[in-house]
């Protein structure tokens, strides 16, 4: 299953894709973009390009475990994307991903504009993969 991963920011929200095979993922694009039916929209056109049959949102739950304000945008952003565009949409624990993909980028020594380009793309990889790895586990 083609499975579209999604690390939404406020300014920046990073696309990831993996194949069908649900063996690599691979960063799409950052939609820099503030307004979420906007953002919503490109999702969804992302979405019907790559042929996703499930749209992955990353959920930013606090380290105790409850949900905060960003959580509750992300699981709006996921409701918007079943409501108008009809997207399965699933909800993943993206705890420390930017952490992650930063010190992936450290490893990269990417710095500067090409940093600040990238890491939302590459922690909507490190969500994809995570969840790929969760629904193998099963």
């Amino acid at each position: 299953m083609i499975i579209l991963s999604v690390d939404y920011g406020d300014a920046r929200t990073g696309i990831a894709v993996c194949d069908a095979l649900e063996m690599l993922a691979s960063p799409v694009t950052v939609i820099k973009e503030t307004y979420p039916p906007k953002v919503a929209a490109r999702i969804a056109e992302l979405a019907a390009e790559r042929q996703a049959e499930l749209v992955v949102v990353g959920n930013p739950v606090n380290m105790d475990g409850s949900e905060g304000d960003r959580s509750a945008k992300c699981r709006e952003l996921a409701d918007l994307l079943t409501a108008d565009y009809g997207l399965a949409t699933d909800l993943m624990d993206e705890r420390l991903t930017t952490v992650e993909a930063h010190r992936a980028l450290n490893e990269t020594n990417t710095r500067g504009k090409a940093r600040k380009d990238v890491v939302d793309a590459v922690a909507a990889v490190i969500i994809l993969d995570d969840y790929l790895k969760k629904r193998k586990a099963l």
